[in-house]
């Protein structure tokens, strides 16, 4: 019994960081300059942003997934571009754990065995992604997809 219980060791990697800064644009061209490269390209249009306070929710306990409150923002007028910043606040942190248990085996001199068991995100915690940022969008200020969940995987490793 001793035999099977000794001898592993445990690694991890734990990361803690603040998100990415969250894109803030408004799609459809108000501007009038004719320059709107769409949804999937960079806008040159921003809402107007009245300078209030931005109030952060939990995505998991908001309605509809909110990040950041949508009252401080109004839509740009036409043909005056508006006055928000693209990027002045982040998005969700990440919180990560990464662990990995290892043990190697001797049978003989010349023949091993590794067995490796890796979690990625152990304790699954949510890690969202960042929340939409088009002010023309339905889904602006929500959060609308995560990180991937709990990943495990075991390896055995024979040598001879």
């Amino acid at each position: 019994m001793h035999g099977i219980l000794a001898g592993w060791r445990l690694a991890g990697i734990t990361r803690f960081a603040t998100g990415v800064p969250v894109q803030i644009k408004q799609s459809g061209d108000l501007s009038l300059c004719g320059c709107d490269q769409g949804t999937g390209g960079t806008s040159v249009d921003f809402p107007n942003y009245s300078g209030a306070p931005i109030e952060f929710s939990n995505p998991r306990t908001s309605p509809n997934f909110q990040y950041f409150s949508t009252a401080a923002f109004s839509s740009e007028e036409l043909g005056v571009p508006g006055n928000a910043n693209r990027r002045f606040f982040h998005g969700p942190g990440l919180n990560n754990w990464d662990v990995s248990l290892f043990k190697n085996v001797r049978f003989t001199e010349r023949v091993s065995m590794d067995i490796r068991a890796e979690f990625f995100n152990v304790f699954n915690h949510t890690q969202f992604n960042n929340p939409r940022g088009d002010f023309s969008s339905s889904q602006f200020g929500n959060v609308t997809s995560a990180r991937d969940p709990r990943i495990g995987q075991v390896a055995v490793k024979i040598h001879f």
